[in-house]
């Protein structure tokens, strides 16, 4: 059971860790892509439909085998809230980056 209260909070150090063990077991591929950007509407439109309390973000390929992320609402049971928002089409990361930070680089 799911409440939207769940605490998913990680250290700065932890998250550049995890983000470091991803671009490490990428490495010498050119292609990789960093993350995705996502906008705030976009965010609250998923996050405040009825009966959503969550995100759920799966991994995807585009039609070019480029990895792309899908969110969906969940709510209370964890089931995905499939006749509402679905987001994908964020802005990838490259070329789309923020400065140099302990998760990026």
């Amino acid at each position: 059971m799911f409440t939207g209260n769940e605490n998913h909070d990680i250290s700065l150090q932890d998250a550049a860790t995890l983000t470091q063990n991803f671009r490490n077991s990428q490495a010498g591929n050119q292609n990789v892509i960093k993350g995705e950007f996502f906008g705030k509407d976009a965010l609250i439109a998923l996050l405040t439909q009825p009966e959503c309390v969550g995100a759920r973000i799966y991994y995807g390929l585009d039609t070019g085998n480029v990895p792309r992320l899908v969110i969906v609402g969940a709510n209370t049971i964890g089931d995905d809230i499939l006749n509402g928002v679905i987001m994908e089409k964020g802005s990838i990361s490259p070329p789309s980056n923020s400065a140099p930070n302990d998760i990026n680089s």
